[in-house]
């Protein structure tokens, strides 16, 4: 199995609290990041469930939170049956504002075919990423 890594960025004028409340406000997760709805816990060892799709087409992303500190960061482990690996969320102030960041750690099925699919699929996902964060921002801001 191969592991890889993606990560996206973006700035809000917001303060960093304001946007880790509507980042972990799982609910509203479809309001920001495309494609997607989420629900669960918010604290250390909560599970989450993120549909990600198109009508019918789709997969549930399973996690666990490994890492929880109010207003700067958290943390999952996937346990799903397609996406497996870890990542977190970081919200850092900025000036007035905040950076966040963005970071995944997947592990591909199917060895060599996975890996070359990520040659396609990379690009992809960290483009949503990139577009998911924009998008928290702007929400964070109005």
């Amino acid at each position: 199995m191969s592991r890889v890594a993606v990560h996206a960025e973006a700035v809000s004028a917001a303060p960093a609290e304001r946007v880790f409340d509507l980042l972990t406000d799982w609910p509203s997760h479809a309001d920001w990041m495309p494609f997607t709805s989420a629900e669960g816990g918010r604290e250390v060892g909560a599970e989450l469930r993120a549909r990600t799709g198109v009508g019918p087409v789709g997969f549930l992303d399973t996690m666990v939170i490994t890492d929880w500190r109010p207003g700067r960061r958290v943390a999952v482990r996937h346990t799903g049956r397609v996406v497996r690996g870890e990542a977190w969320f970081k919200v850092v102030p900025e000036g007035t504002g905040s950076r966040v960041v963005w970071a995944e750690r997947v592990d591909l099925p199917l060895g060599p075919l996975g890996r070359a699919g990520w040659l396609v699929a990379g690009p992809v996902v960290k483009a949503f990423m990139r577009l998911g964060l924009r998008r928290l921002a702007a929400l964070s801001e109005s």
